[in-house]
């Protein structure tokens, strides 16, 4: 009797049909998953890197003008978009009296403590504190100078090694302090003391101006050359008003109490807004800064 033998039954093209379909769909799916976390990532990236570049902004600025002294002559040049300043960068103590009667005169400074980003070089430019008559505090004042020369060197009584020899040509003159009083500088021995605070400067400006990649960005121009520091920012994304003591506007440098700060940033890449469209968010903070040696408002 004959045996019989269940063949297999291969799969009809109906069936194959529907089998693609399903598989285009479910590919269909997982590509638009894959898409909009894509999109989701580079718009979160984008705005992420937004506000950074603003908070950076309200960190940079306000740290480089609470130092500065607009009675003192700090700020050189300023305006709407734009400032000079005197940037101080570094801080150095003298461990001994310096022989003054010369155009030029040899300061030993210690190596320690010295607080700076970088050490004293060559063309710096400095200020030193000029106690004058040590009977009265009325012509305490600052020296500015230019270092022509450093040398290795000890403080006495201290360490081999534990200072720096600084060359420096002092201009000293008539300052007007604060107050109005006109404070005479001279250039004699004993004017300037042991322990006397040494700061090194730079004239530093931050400016708006727009890039090659047609953006626009807060640029930081100094001795080492023209970069962008923050942005891209909107055309008129840096904003800087100036008060007085009694926060009145003004333009005299001199004057300057405090500085209201405003960016106003944008990202980079145009991203996919809520309502589907690409766009460019912004975002914005605001601050204002008490400069150093002024009355608050």
């Amino acid at each position: 009797m004959p045996t019989l033998v269940a063949g297999r039954r291969g799969m009809t093209l109906v069936e194959l049909l529907v089998a693609l379909v399903l598989l285009g769909i479910v590919s269909a799916g997982i590509y638009r998953v894959l898409v909009n976390n894509q999109r989701i990532y580079q718009a979160q990236t984008q705005r992420i890197d937004l506000q950074q570049n603003v908070r950076a902004a309200m960190n940079i600025l306000p740290a480089e003008f609470r130092e500065l002294a607009a009675t003192e002559g700090d700020i050189l040049a300023m305006g709407a978009n734009s400032i000079t300043i005197r940037a101080m960068r570094q801080l150095a103590i003298a461990c001994a009296a310096p022989v003054l009667g010369l155009p030029a005169a040899a300061i030993m400074i210690r190596t320690q403590p010295f607080f700076s980003t970088r050490d004293f070089v060559v063309g710096d430019r400095i200020f030193v504190y000029y106690e004058g008559d040590q009977a009265t505090r009325n012509d305490d004042s600052w020296v500015p100078g230019t270092i022509t020369a450093i040398a290795n060197g000890d403080c006495p009584g201290g360490a081999v090694g534990d200072g720096r020899l600084v060359t420096a040509t002092l201009t000293f003159g008539t300052v007007t302090a604060p107050n109005g009083t006109v404070l005479n500088q001279f250039n004699q021995t004993g004017r300037i003391q042991s322990g006397a605070p040494i700061r090194g400067w730079e004239p530093v400006t931050y400016r708006l101006q727009q890039a090659a990649d047609a953006n626009w960005y807060i640029y930081l121009i100094d001795a080492s050359g023209t970069q962008p520091l923050i942005g891209p920012v909107l055309p008129n994304g840096f904003q800087m008003a100036f008060f007085d003591s009694t926060n009145t506007a003004t333009n005299n440098p001199a004057l300057v109490a405090s500085i209201q700060i405003m960016v106003q940033g944008h990202t980079l890449q145009p991203i996919r807004q809520m309502d589907g469209t690409l766009g460019q968010p912004v975002d914005s903070m605001q601050t204002r800064v008490a400069l150093r040696n002024n009355r608050r408002f």
